[in-house]
């Protein structure tokens, strides 16, 4: 896989447990696309795979603790090192986001809410240990 010409400078490349179920997940609860994907050798962990979701792109891969263990998944680790924020255009969307989401089998870990710092925000947990939060201004019209 070579470079594109539009790669963003910063890229969220997130290490799972189950890399199909977790591409479906992001399908369902996120609506991504996914645009490749490369299968490892034993056939069962997903070596590379790339989403497109939120107008940006997302790789994911399986663990492999066989061969290094300075990356593994937030299951394996006991929890989540980082947020993954979401910058939405308006309020309405940080709602439908959730909702998605939570249907999909996410957890809100902070319910949708007008802030001090001007936005409506969330926050879920995937069942594969990632934390996303949900950001939109507010000011903007509410659908």
């Amino acid at each position: 896989m070579a470079f594109e010409p539009n790669i963003p400078p910063i890229q969220v490349h997130l290490c799972v447990k189950g890399g199909r179920e977790a591409i479906a997940f992001y399908e369902k609860a996120f609506d991504a696309v996914e645009t490749y994907e490369q299968m490892a050798e034993d056939g069962v962990r997903v070596l590379h795979a790339n989403l497109s979701m939120f107008g940006s792109e997302v790789m994911l891969h399986d663990e492999f603790p066989e061969f290094s263990s300075d990356v593994l998944s937030p299951t394996s680790r006991g929890g989540a090192g980082l947020t993954i924020n979401i910058n939405l255009p308006k309020p309405g969307d940080v709602d439908r986001a959730v909702e998605q989401a939570v249907e999909a089998g996410a957890k809100v870990t902070m319910p949708a809410a007008d802030m001090f710092w001007g936005a409506r925000y969330a926050k879920i947990t995937d069942p594969f240990g990632h934390v996303w939060a949900f950001n939109a201004p507010l000011g903007t019209s509410q659908s």
